[in-house]
């Protein structure tokens, strides 16, 4: 690279893509955005799968060491074929992200149907069993995730309601994970910037010495559609409605023909990570809504780039 210009914060890890259709053990047409947890000892990756129904559904992925994936032989969590679930993901399930709270583990997903896109709540303890606790937004949202602890005595989400045209990340309160409020707008898309378009939570944040660590998708949009890329924005430890950060440029951007050339293409989309003990941020995404892969950086690089420009 000329002048040592890093073009991207986040290394791809040379193996990419971890998983593709042909990593599946059943017919379906696609897999990709993935949400990570390490759990008993091993990597999870909650999957979601495009099945050939025109559908989404979850399956689990397992690996020890966070790289190299084996698929479960069935999927795990199915769109629900009775009420009162059943009218809300009639067209199926989408984008888990998975957040740790007190010994639970609780998964935000985007349920799809005849009435638009809602954020639904499930929880599990064991990831062999899993329970629906409620539909935690109105319609026109998704892209819904938990902080992993209370703040100020109370739950805390970011999500991304759909209005005026126009996706952007707020922030909201609850004192028992289904009843919202207190909903105020956090940050939206930047003109002329590569988040121009529409920009919604991707992982659950970090918390750091600095403050809360999110890491988010953003759009722009060109001639042949849009291109999603990932950035980073820092939110007050105390009152995480405040913003003190954002990164100038994207930190992950569609390069590789794997991200450029797929269902839709020019596509990285991410779901989580995992911060090994090391500082290491494993981030794990989609690609070009075809395949999952996972690139890395040191936490540390990722929170300066919210302060200095990256």
């Amino acid at each position: 690279m000329p002048n040592g210009i890093k073009r991207d914060v986040l290394h791809r890890y040379q193996g990419n893509p971890l998983l593709t259709v042909d990593d599946v053990p059943y017919r379906c047409n696609t897999v990709f955005n993935g949400s990570p947890i390490k759990f008993d000892g091993e990597y999870l990756l909650l999957i979601r799968v495009e099945g050939q129904q025109g559908y989404s559904f979850f399956s689990l992925a397992r690996s020890q060491d966070g790289l190299k994936f084996t698929m479960d032989s069935e999927p795990w969590i199915l769109p629900a074929t009775e009420e009162p679930w059943s009218v809300w993901e009639g067209d199926g399930i989408e984008d888990p992200r998975i957040t740790p709270i007190d010994g639970k583990h609780y998964i935000l997903y985007t349920a799809a149907g005849e009435h638009g896109h809602r954020i639904a709540l499930a929880c599990t303890e064991d990831y062999r069993t899993y329970e629906r606790l409620g539909m935690i937004s109105g319609p026109g949202n998704k892209d819904g995730v938990l902080f992993p602890e209370k703040i100020n005595g109370m739950y805390v989400r970011l999500d991304r309601p759909y209005g005026n045209h126009i996706g952007c990340v707020w922030i909201s309160y609850s004192p028992d994970l289904l009843h919202w409020g207190q909903s105020r707008f956090l940050f939206g898309p930047r003109p002329r910037f590569w988040d121009s378009y529409r920009v919604g939570a991707s992982v659950p944040p970090i918390l750091t010495d600095r403050g809360w660590l999110e890491i988010y998708h953003g759009t722009k949009m060109t001639s042949s559609g849009p291109i999603y890329r990932v950035g980073a924005v820092m939110l007050d430890r105390d009152d995480p409605s405040r913003v003190t950060g954002q990164s100038l440029g994207p930190l992950l951007g569609p390069r590789e023909d794997y991200e450029r050339i797929g269902d839709i293409g020019n596509v990285v989309f991410a779901c989580g990570a995992v911060v090994e003990d090391d500082g290491e941020v494993k981030l794990y995404y989609g690609a070009a809504d075809t395949a999952i892969c996972v690139a890395t950086a040191h936490i540390d690089e990722i929170v300066d780039a919210c302060f200095n420009g990256g």
